[in-house]
C-alpha cells in the first residue's frame, strides 16, 4: 500500500450521482475546494441544497456526465450503480474516469468494469471510510485500486474529499474487499461497545465506570467513546445506517463464500434482528436495542 496526495487542478468538473448522506457531503466538499460539480439524484429534492451551495443539478444521469471529467457513483449497492450506469455510459466523454464509491464488494466491482467495456472511460474502484461527520469536514479515508494513472488522476477529488489516501493496488476489487475489513471492525467494534453499555446497566453501574476503566489503555477506543455516547444520548440520527453496515456484512460473506467465520455470521444475525426490530434507518449503534432486551436488569 502506499499514500500519496497531488495538487487540485481548479477546471475539473465532477458529476457525483447519489447525493444520500455520503454523496451530499462528498460535494459540498469538492464544492468547498473549488471543483465544479454536478449533481443527480432520483429524489430530486435531495440536490435543492446542493444547488444552493453551487452544484449544478442535472435531470437524469446521461446529461450529468456529459461533461464531465469524473463520474463518481455513490448509491446503496451493485444493482443501483448498474442501473444508473446503463443511463449515463452512453453520455462519457472520452478520458472520463468512473470512481466508483459505493460499498458493492469485488464481485460488484467486476460488474461495473464489464459495463464500462466498450465505452471511452477508465474505472477506479474508490470506497470510503467514515461516515456523515467526517465525510462533511472532508476527512474520510480514500481507498483506492486500479490503473495508477487513472488512480493518480482522482488525486484532487481524493483530497478535497478525504484527509488520508490509501493506494491499495492495481487489481480492481481490491479497495472493495478492504473496505469490507474495515466495515467488519466497525461492526465488531460497534457491538462490543453496544454489549459493554449493556452489561454494566445489567450489573447496576454507571457506563461511565466502564468507559473510564479503559481510558488511556490498550484497549481503548476513540469509537467506543463515540458510540457510548450515543447510546447515553439517545441519539438514533444516522450517522451510519444500520441497513448500511448490514448489507456491508452480507457482502462479505457474500465475498468470503466457504471461509466467513462463525463470528461474521453470529455478526450478521444480530445486525439483522436489530434491522428487523426497527432499526434499520438508525445508527449503528442502535444495534444496542437488539443486544441489551434479552438481558435481565437487577
Amino acid at each position: 500500500m502506499s499514500e500519496s496526495s497531488n495538487p487540485q487542478p481548479a477546471d475539473l468538473r465532477v458529476a457525483i450521482l447519489g447525493t444520500g448522506t455520503m454523496g451530499a457531503a462528498m460535494a459540498r466538499s469538492l464544492l468547498r475546494s473549488g471543483i465544479h460539480v454536478t449533481v443527480w439524484n432520483r429524489s430530486v429534492e435531495k440536490t435543492k441544497p446542493l444547488v444552493d451551495a453551487g452544484a449544478r443539478a442535472a435531470s437524469n444521469p446521461y446529461g450529468a456526465v456529459r461533461d464531465a471529467d469524473v463520474v463518481l457513483t455513490m448509491l446503496f449497492d451493485a444493482a443501483a450503480v448498474l442501473r444508473v450506469a446503463a443511463e449515463f455510459l452512453p453520455g462519457v466523454r472520452d478520458t472520463a474516469i468512473w470512481m466508483q464509491s459505493a460499498t458493492i464488494g469485488a464481485d460488484g466491482m467486476r460488474s461495473v468494469a464489464a459495463a464500462a467495456s466498450g465505452h471511452h472511460i477508465s474505472v477506479v474502484d474508490a470506497p470510503v471510510l467514515g461516515t456523515k461527520d467526517p465525510a462533511e469536514r472532508g476527512a474520510l479515508t480514500v481507498l483506492a485500486s486500479g490503473e495508477s494513472g487513472a488512480v493518480a488522476a482522482l488525486q484532487p477529488v481524493f483530497d478535497a474529499i478525504g484527509s488520508r489516501t490509501v493506494v491499495v493496488g492495481d487489481r480492481l476489487g481490491d479497495a472493495s474487499d478492504l473496505k469490507l475489513v474495515c466495515n467488519t471492525w466497525v461492526a465488531s467494534l460497534t457491538a462490543g461497545t453496544a454489549q459493554s453499555v449493556a452489561l454494566a446497566r445489567a450489573f447496576g453501574l454507571e457506563t461511565q465506570a466502564f468507559l473510564d476503566a479503559i481510558a488511556g489503555s490498550a484497549s481503548d477506543s476513540p469509537y467506543a467513546h463515540l458510540k457510548s455516547a450515543v447510546i447515553l444520548g439517545g441519539n438514533r440520527a444516522p450517522q451510519f445506517a444500520l441497513d448500511g453496515l448490514l448489507k456491508d456484512l452480507r457482502l462479505a460473506q457474500a465475498t468470503a463464500g466457504h471461509s466467513a467465520t462463525t463470528y461474521l455470521d453470529s455478526l450478521e444475525r444480530l445486525y439483522t434482528e436489530a434491522s428487523q426490530e426497527g432499526h434499520g434507518h438508525e445508527d449503528v449503534a442502535w444495534v444496542y436495542d437488539a443486544i441489551s432486551a434479552p438481558i435481565p436488569t437487577r
